[in-house]
């Protein structure tokens, strides 16, 4: 018996790197240009340092970030992020200096909002009245707070009673402690959740290995639907519900 629904964020409610199209037509860097400036600045002006020396220890926290997020399950916080970058440096940034630099990469994505993808208030809204709804999602950049806000921005936090966001929970999909955290907080047996996102890994075979169902959203990125093992695929949210409801009956 299918008692809730959790949702991955990123391209299965809100189109990931969308906000790149706005921030192209005010004149402003792509998000990843302006976060090695903001750290290139921010050192810039405490002592001078080639923009070039900084962008390369920039990438260089990206790559060990992506390594711990994919093989040990776990999601830096984006401070945890530029002190691997500044440690690489060698040089330190002053309390305030840094604060600021935090803030700066987890407000980005607030600024200039990502769109939220075609129908998902509607499908959350029908959903909602039959099924307890959480959120399960990795935090890469913005933190679970930032994500909250998004989700707000585009009127769908409240469809929502739960929220496990890796940051906080301290590991990300698809780690067993995600589902727990969502599981818990809505008071439903893992096994009785169905999870819906993007990646067969992280929200199809993660899941289903906890022994929930899983379905498999393309509407934004479809490139495993060939190979995927979900109990279901969906294209479009519109649908989401008709779809849902088929797997409780089942």
């Amino acid at each position: 018996m299918i008692k809730a629904v959790t949702f991955d964020l990123w391209d299965t409610m809100v189109h990931d790197d969308s906000d790149e199209r706005a921030r192209a037509a005010r004149g402003l860097r792509s998000k990843r240009q302006e976060r090695r400036h903001l750290l290139w600045q921010a050192l810039n002006e405490v002592q001078p340092i080639d923009r070039e020396r900084v962008e390369l220890a920039y990438d260089v926290a990206d790559a060990a970030f992506n390594h711990v997020w994919h093989d040990q399950h776990i999601t830096w916080t984006i401070g945890e992020r530029l002190k691997v970058a500044l440690a690489g440096l060698g040089r330190q940034l002053p309390d305030a200096a840094f604060a600021k630099l935090v803030k700066a990469h987890g407000e980005m994505e607030i600024k200039i909002p990502p769109d939220a993808i075609e129908g998902v208030g509607q499908a959350l809204a029908d959903l909602a009245n039959r099924y307890k709804l959480c959120v399960v999602s990795d935090a890469i950049v913005t933190p679970g707070s930032g994500l909250r806000a998004l989700l707000r921005l585009h009127d769908l936090e409240r469809y929502f009673t739960g929220f496990a966001f890796s940051d906080e929970v301290g590991h990300s999909k698809p780690h067993r402690a995600m589902f727990d955290s969502a599981a818990n907080q809505l008071g439903v047996p893992i096994e009785e959740m169905v999870h819906v996102g993007d990646r067969d890994h992280n929200d199809v075979k993660g899941p289903q290995a906890l022994g929930m169902k899983a379905v498999l959203f393309i509407a934004t990125r479809d490139r495993d639907k060939d190979t995927t093992t979900a109990d279901a695929i969906c294209a479009r949210h519109s649908d989401l519900p008709q779809v849902i409801d088929r797997l409780a009956k089942a």
